[in-house]
């Protein structure tokens, strides 16, 4: 049950990543996450149980490694195309299968591992179809926001894994959107103030709560899934990345990017990887 709840997320991950770049059009990245993370908040509350002094800290470590994440992520796609960002943005499960094998002890079987080692080489040839596009992988700000973004994700998966044993899942997720809220609330008003300037002005977009309702069922979805018996995080982690499918094919037809052909025959291969992880892990 736990890998459909993972596919199921995954699918809402690639809707979430369009509706981002859509915000972006009448807001800056701070403004466009602060608010689908307060409609989100508001969604959730009625999960905002007291907890203890020692949860919280624990959350407001992960909101920090999420707010990173979400800020570099979120830079990297406004200066790449969509396309190109999450086909970085899906490297991220490799550092993660890496750190729960050594971590974790998990172990696949034979199919999860061809279907990890297919994920894997799509994701090379997907890095090689982005640099034909011109894109320089060095001294580029957009690729340096969107390797910040990865790391900074694997990191807060790998501390759900440690941490969702303990807490129940709306509660981690209702007070984790609370200290993002918080958190990039202070990065707009604290910049503002080094800038010796005005905060910029809010432009409200029926795109946010739109955006901020996928995301909410998404996380959802994923920290159930991450709760369930015989979970892996490592096969988890790679079926969310199948988003990057969805995220290319609406970036494909909205956003009118290019090499489109070769990047959908890369994909194809990503997608036979994750059934196979699906199979092997029902």
């Amino acid at each position: 049950m736990w890998v459909w709840l993972a596919v199921a997320s995954s699918a809402l991950l690639g809707f979430y990543d369009v509706g981002k770049k859509l915000c972006l059009r009448r807001n800056g990245v701070l403004y466009v996450l602060l608010g689908i993370t307060l409609c989100s908040v508001l969604f959730l509350c009625p999960f905002l149980g007291a907890g203890t002094w020692r949860e919280h800290l624990i959350l407001l470590f992960k909101a920090f490694l999420v707010t990173v994440s979400w800020v570099s992520g979120l830079a990297g796609i406004k200066y790449l195309p969509l396309t190109t960002a999450s086909t970085l943005k899906a490297s991220r499960p490799v550092l993660v299968v890496v750190f729960s094998l050594l971590l974790f002890g998990e172990r696949l079987g034979l199919l999860q591992w061809a279907g990890v080692l297919l994920v894997f080489f799509a994701i090379f040839m997907l890095g090689r179809t982005s640099r034909k596009e011109g894109i320089s992988f060095t001294g580029n700000k957009g690729v340096f926001y969107m390797l910040l973004s990865i790391f900074s994700g694997a990191a807060s998966a790998l501390w759900d894994k440690h941490i969702i044993s303990g807490m129940a899942p709306l509660f981690i997720q209702s007070w984790t959107n609370v200290y993002i809220a918080a958190l990039l609330l202070l990065l707009i008003v604290g910049g503002a103030l080094l800038r010796g300037e005005k905060p910029e002005p809010f432009r409200f977009d029926w795109m946010m709560p739109l955006t901020a309702v996928i995301i909410t069922v998404s996380d959802a979805l994923y920290f159930y899934s991450l709760s369930g018996e015989g979970a892996l995080l490592s096969v988890i982690t790679l079926v969310r990345r199948a988003s990057v499918i969805v995220t290319f094919v609406l970036g494909a037809l909205l956003f009118k990017e290019h090499r489109i052909r070769d990047k959908a025959a890369v994909l194809a291969l990503m997608l036979l990887g994750l059934v196979l992880l699906v199979i092997g892990s029902a």
